[in-house]
């Protein structure tokens, strides 16, 4: 008799680069623990990070600029995306981004500009909401002739907290509650005027069922099941430009480039009358842009000029660069590669290098999200290398050095296993000195 567990169909997570990130880790008043929320050290840098995520969340940080700046590996891509959750629009970016032979430099770097920047729309509407109790279609014979038959009405079930109610919909309905995969047990709620249906979740009296996929599980509607009700509805601009550019201009842009702006003129005007009417509230989010220096001279007068716009999000910058030379200029050196003017209205929060205890400490953060066992003398020697090479390569050494101890049979990532993993792979540093002490053997 063979008997096999059925594994869930739920998506397993990648462990990515910076999974065991969860937050600043600051407390109530908004200090710096020494370790949390997967963050190590760098307690000036996360308090200021701190401060930076209450001025966003209070509304006063747009159009402003921020600079995360630091050696390579000193964790500037850090958490204020975590912190500030998922409410507040975030779009990240690397400079290397705006280079493209189809779209211009600066569009690329305003359709990334519109994306950071949310629009809150609240709307009262007649609806009907509930939990499904019955969904019954009822067919009739085909008006044009023929076998088939076709679906004249459909009977539906709803009901909340207060009692029930049977509606009998349109078959154009019909189409929607299938779009969004209705069945009896879901809670719904169905646009008494336009007839939209919106699928919240499923009923939660529902929750003890044994079920291989993951469901969103909501309370029982309280109330009648026909009320007015308002409706949040979180969208960018980039979103609204979309919807409302015509096909021939989302499909070839660098060619309708004038049409594209008078339209997001006129989709500006519309955003404030709404927000000066109250029905639509303005969300500045954030834009990352990673690797800054990698732009050149006309994005930064670009950069510059948007961050002076009414609406405008909060740009957080990130180089890892000294006095290097500006991009598209011949003999330009500015600090960080950013032109002086700009460099001028950035707030620079500045990261430092890791000690090796702390190294010690990211390390065993970091073996504990992949799920592995370390000893502390295996601990101690990545931390050593660490800080001989950069914490970036310590890392990445412990996926190898686990997968090696499974070889010979260990539970455990002992010393040996890291040594061993350690002679097989070279780090950028040692790479380097065996290019410059051999570079007669390579080809230039």
């Amino acid at each position: 008799m063979k008997i096999e567990e059925v594994k869930s169909t739920t998506k397993t997570q990648r462990i990515a680069s910076h999974s065991h990130v969860k937050g600043l880790g600051l407390d109530e008043a908004g200090n710096a623990k020494q370790s949390a929320c997967g963050l190590v050290g760098q307690e000036a840098a996360r308090e200021a990070c701190g401060i930076i995520v209450e001025l966003i969340r209070s509304k006063k940080m747009a159009g402003r600029a921020v600079l995360l700046a630091g050696p390579p590996g000193t964790g500037k891509v850090m958490a204020v995306a975590q912190e500030l959750g998922n409410k507040v629009p975030f779009c990240p970016m690397v400079g290397s981004e705006v280079y493209s032979s189809e779209i211009k430099k600066t569009e690329v770097l305003m359709e990334n500009f519109r994306r950071a920047i949310g629009l809150r729309i609240k709307e009262t509407k007649e609806v009907y909401e509930g939990e499904v109790t019955e969904l019954t279609p009822c067919e009739t014979e085909n008006p044009m002739g023929g076998y088939g038959k076709t679906i004249s009405h459909v009977i539906i079930g709803l009901k909340t907290g207060k009692g029930t109610k049977q509606l009998k919909l349109d078959p154009s309905i019909y189409e929607s509650l299938q779009k969004e995969r209705v069945e009896v047990g879901d809670v719904i709620y169905i646009e008494a005027n336009s007839g939209a249906v919106k699928r919240q979740g499923r009923c939660d009296t529902f929750a003890t069922e044994f079920d291989l996929e993951a469901e969103e599980y909501v309370p029982l509607p309280k109330g009648d099941v026909h009320k007015k009700k308002e409706i949040v509805q979180d969208v960018t601009l980039h979103d609204l430009d979309v919807a409302n550019a015509r096909p021939q201009v989302r499909l070839n842009r660098t060619d309708s480039l004038p049409v594209f702006n008078k339209l997001r003129a006129e989709i500006n005007k519309v955003v404030n009358r709404y927000i000066d009417q109250g029905v639509a509230e303005l969300v500045p989010g954030v834009l990352f842009v990673d690797e800054v220096h990698m732009l050149d001279i006309e994005c930064f007068t670009y950069l510059h000029r948007a961050l002076e716009s009414t609406i405008a999000p909060i740009v957080v910058f990130a180089s890892n660069r000294g006095n290097c030379l500006i991009r598209g200029t011949e003999d330009i050196t500015s600090p960080h590669g950013i032109p002086l003017d700009l460099l001028d209205r950035v707030m620079i929060i500045r990261t430092m290098l890791y000690t090796p205890q702390e190294m010690k400490q990211i390390i065993k953060i970091r073996a504990q999200t992949e799920g592995i066992n370390i000893s502390e003398e295996a601990l101690t020697h990545l931390a050593e290398i660490g800080t001989k090479t950069t914490l970036r390569y310590a890392v990445q050494l412990l996926t190898p050095a686990s997968l090696l101890g499974r070889v010979q049979g260990k539970e455990t990532v002992e010393r040996e296993q890291v040594e061993e993993i350690n002679e097989l792979f070279y780090d950028a540093k040692s790479s380097a000195k065996i290019l410059q002490d051999q570079h007669h053997k390579f080809m230039k």
